[in-house]
């Protein structure tokens, strides 16, 4: 097996303190049109300004509990709330500050994250107001059809700097965007979508996989050992409007699933591991009329304290559309002073962009 290579997403320039801005609002969710979502309690941005050329500072607000993105049972904010928080922060910031037409489709190429400080995301008796300190680059920009842009952020709680994150994406009209889907996607109605490739694969039990609901389980096995990302159109969370292909956010959902059962069921990892760092790379769209195989290269820790790596490659047909490399810490967190842990016992049993 390949080394896999360690994940580094430190942001160029100016390091230190984080940057807090009395003025930023965390009042009420920005429009939901703005964050391209459908369900106004998915919006998590609240608040953004432009500081200077490029760099803006975002305001998010967490929720204490959410019905996926749920704190773990040390109380320690859900990892991928960084991811799609992030994706938010530049489709708001595209569309409010530069000029990008609310008709455009986003699509992805990559995104990361590392968190620096898990006690900083601990959940408290409110909800945690989450600033972004972002940097703005055009990349590979065409204006009016094509935008092309990164953005680099420093995340901080409170002005407690705790994790560094990016994505990079591209902005297309509507005409450019059917150009660059993939011949053969046709076909790809919901109900037609929903049956194909998961008949073949048996959906892993929500605990298996870190999950409380049956159906937040993303993750299936064939007969044979095969890994399968199972899709549910469905879902409140994971396809909160309908589209053509399978979302970024629910490919790493599938990873970060099988990283769950591998890392903790697999290598004799404690069960308060946590997720530190991702790294996500998009070739290509996934469709939704095909099955999507996960394949998984484990690197394990050197000693007891070291970091679980691991790679996740999701395939369709005998295309790449996207690699995840995550990194676990194999250690449990206890809860910051003065903040209780948080449980989820007393309740139950815890691309494109």
């Amino acid at each position: 097996m390949d080394q896999l290579y360690e994940l580094s997403t430190r942001v160029p320039g100016e390091t230190g303190t984080a940057v807090v801005d009395a003025s930023l609002k965390f009042l009420q969710p920005v429009s939901r049109q703005l964050v391209h979502r459908a369900a106004v309690a998915e919006v998590f941005i609240t608040d953004a300004l432009q500081v200077s050329e490029g760099r803006f500072l975002v305001g998010a607000q967490w929720p204490r509990d959410h019905a996926l993105y749920y704190p773990d049972a040390q109380g320690v904010s859900d990892p991928l709330l960084l991811t799609e928080t992030v994706r938010q922060a530049v489709v708001y910031l595209a569309h409010e500050y530069c000029g990008i037409p609310l008709g455009h489709r986003f699509v992805g190429s990559d995104t990361h994250f590392e968190i620096t400080d898990h006690e900083a995301l601990v959940v408290g008796g409110t909800p945690l107001h989450v600033t972004l300190d972002a940097r703005w680059s055009w990349v590979a920009n065409r204006p009016p059809r094509r935008f092309g842009m990164q953005v680099e952020a420093v995340v901080s709680v409170a002005g407690r700097e705790c994790a560094r994150a990016g994505l990079s994406v591209c902005a297309v009209d509507e005409k450019l965007y059917r150009r660059l889907r993939w011949r053969g996607a046709q076909g790809q109605g919901r109900d037609g979508a929903a049956r194909v490739g998961h008949l073949a694969a048996t959906r892993l039990p929500a605990a298996d996989v870190g999950r409380l609901r049956a159906k937040d389980s993303v993750l299936g096995r064939t007969e044979a050992g095969e890994w399968r990302l199972l899709v549910d159109l469905h879902h409140a969370v994971l396809f909160d409007h309908p589209g053509d292909h399978i979302p970024l956010m629910v490919t790493l959902e599938g990873a970060r699933q099988l990283g769950h059962r591998l890392v903790h069921r697999r290598h004799g990892a404690p069960a308060g591991a946590v997720l530190r760092a991702v790294r996500v790379d998009c070739p290509a769209f996934a469709g939704l009329d095909e099955p999507v195989r996960l394949c998984a290269e484990l690197q394990p820790p050197a000693s007891a304290s070291d970091v679980t790596r691991l790679r996740v490659t999701a395939v369709q047909r005998e295309d790449t559309v996207a690699t995840v490399t995550m990194e676990w810490l194999p250690r449990v967190l206890p809860a910051a002073p003065g903040k209780a842990a948080f449980s989820r016992d007393t309740v139950g049993s815890g691309a494109a962009v």
